[in-house]
């Protein structure tokens, strides 16, 4: 992968390090993994080693080999072909919309805190939809141009959880703890099936990192910028998260913390609701929530765009402005998507019209964790059929070690998948039914739209085989430069570090 000098604006280093924190970091994910108690650092740690760290290193070198703006559909559609990679496209983009929604209930519910009014469905029901079509317009723009969003949102998303830390260990200092903080309430406790259900949420935390290989094309050396941002991202994020969390658990017992508003919640409890501080903390968090979606929209927007032009989502998806070239079609059935879960709120079931946000969010985090579970193995049949393929970064492990690091993680995603959904106690139906039941539903509706979708190709695409492989390589090496409005990556292998695949019509 190679930047062309074509006077574009490009992204700097700093630039891509602060993307990722945007993408990654989510600040109101902090609270519900504080949520599981003191344990919270064993699994911090440890699904920073199992699951973090491999899964950078995948994405990183799948990010630097196979450039193009599918990024995990790509690489999933190269291993397996058009069915699996529809599955993936479906699965990753439904996520955004359902998360969409799930932070525009916070919205209205924290203005009411910071003013002090309680408001009704109505009011509630305009604020929300204003966010959601605010976030849509806002993903119009074309990602270099919006380098000021994700620089920002990142700043203040670090700003927040390090000021919530920072209160919360003042607070214990001056109140004392709030939670027993004995040695043995730092072990892990498997007999606590719901602290193991937000075991789901510390996961998605780490999610996202692929999203930055979709901002390829507008980084100045993306071979050397993404592996980089990967890695020193992923560490910062982790101590974010550690030092966020723990500042929480220092104010607010495990079991008062809210799983809605558990941060907001905390900073009210550490200074009060009237406090200067408070009210700041609570408008910069609203302002973080349109930033963090923002950039999550570039990178979803693109793969269901790519992929409809593929055939392997719907036609409207593909649909691109004129002017910039934005996958503006993506962009507005997330909207139409996001507005239609919102109007689940005027159904009269409690567990639904109450529990809106932890419903929408987890079915979100769902479907965020199923679509990376194939990239694992995508990642082993890539580098065994398309094996000549020159790579800039390279997974570092091999032979048992290597296929140890991949299993691990894709059984940690299966696991938490399984306790995110599936009621682990009588007590858990009530809330996990609808879930259970949301998430059946979206994966038949999956399977619908793959058939009539696929309608419109004429050949379907089986995977990379090594004679396909290779044929791409030598008509790569044959093209030897890359023309005016291609990609950076499709470069003759003789000439550049890292060659991506020509685009194999379907």
């Amino acid at each position: 992968m190679i930047a062309l000098s074509d006077g574009k604006k490009k992204f700097s280093f700093l630039s891509v390090i602060l993307s990722v924190i945007c993408v990654v970091f989510v600040a109101e994910a902090a609270a519900p993994a504080a949520a599981i108690g003191n344990q919270q650092f064993f699994w911090w740690i440890f699904l920073i080693i199992t699951f973090l760290l491999p899964y950078g290193m995948v994405v990183a070198e799948l990010g630097t080999t196979y450039e193009g703006d599918g990024g995990l559909y790509d690489w999933v559609r190269d291993a397996f072909g058009d069915k699996w990679g529809s599955r993936v496209a479906w699965y990753y983009w439904l996520n955004f919309p359902l998360w969409i929604a799930s932070l525009a209930t916070l919205f209205p519910s924290i203005l009411g805190m910071v003013f002090g009014v309680e408001l009704d469905l109505l009011p509630t029901l305009a604020i929300e939809l204003a966010f959601v079509w605010i976030v849509v317009f806002m993903s119009f723009s074309k990602v270099s141009d919006s380098a000021w969003i994700l620089n920002g949102g990142a700043v203040l998303k670090v700003a927040i959880a390090v000021a919530v830390g920072a209160l919360g260990i003042w607070f214990a200092v001056n109140n004392g703890f709030a939670s027993d903080m004995s040695f043995e309430t730092f072990l892990p406790d498997f007999t606590n099936t719901s602290a193991l259900s937000y075991l789901s949420i510390i996961l998605f935390n780490f999610m996202g990192f692929e999203v930055i290989c979709t901002f390829a094309g507008s980084m100045a050396n993306p071979a050397r910028d993404i592996p980089k941002a990967i890695i020193l991202g992923g560490l910062a994020i982790g101590a974010i998260y550690l030092f966020c969390g723990f500042g929480i658990g220092a104010a607010v017992p495990a079991d008062q913390i809210d799983p809605d508003f558990g941060m907001i919640v905390a900073v009210a409890t550490m200074v009060g609701e009237s406090s200067p501080i408070f009210v700041a903390i609570c408008l910069i968090f609203l302002v973080t929530l349109f930033a963090n979606m923002a950039s999550w929209s570039f990178g979803v927007n693109y793969v269901a765009d790519y992929a409809a032009k593929h055939g392997n989502m719907p036609k409207v998806f593909a649909h691109e402005n004129a002017k910039t070239e934005m996958p503006t079609g993506a962009a507005i059935v997330n909207g139409v998507v996001a507005t239609l879960a919102l109007m689940l709120q005027l159904i009269p079931i409690p567990a639904i019209s109450e529990g809106i946000f932890w419903m929408l969010f987890s079915i979100n985090v769902v479907f965020l964790l199923i679509s990376y579970i194939p990239m694992f193995p995508a990642f082993l049949k890539l580098r065994r059929v398309d094996a000549n393929r020159p790579r800039v970064f390279r997974f570092p492990f091999k032979g048992a070690l290597m296929y140890a690091a991949l299993i691990v993680p894709a059984v940690e995603l299966v696991l938490s998948i399984v306790a995110t959904i599936m009621p682990l106690s009588a007590d858990e139906v009530a809330t996990k039914l609808p879930m259970l039941i949301g998430v059946l539903l979206f994966v038949v509706i999956g399977e619908v739209v793959r058939i009539v979708s696929a309608r419109g190709r004429t050949e379907e695409y089986h995977g990379l085989t090594p004679e396909l492989a290779a044929a791409r390589l030598a008509e790569e090496a044959a093209a030897g430069e890359v023309g005016e409005g291609e990609s950076a990556a499709a470069v003759a292998v003789a000439t550049a570090p890292v060659a991506k695949p020509a685009p194999v019509q379907a």
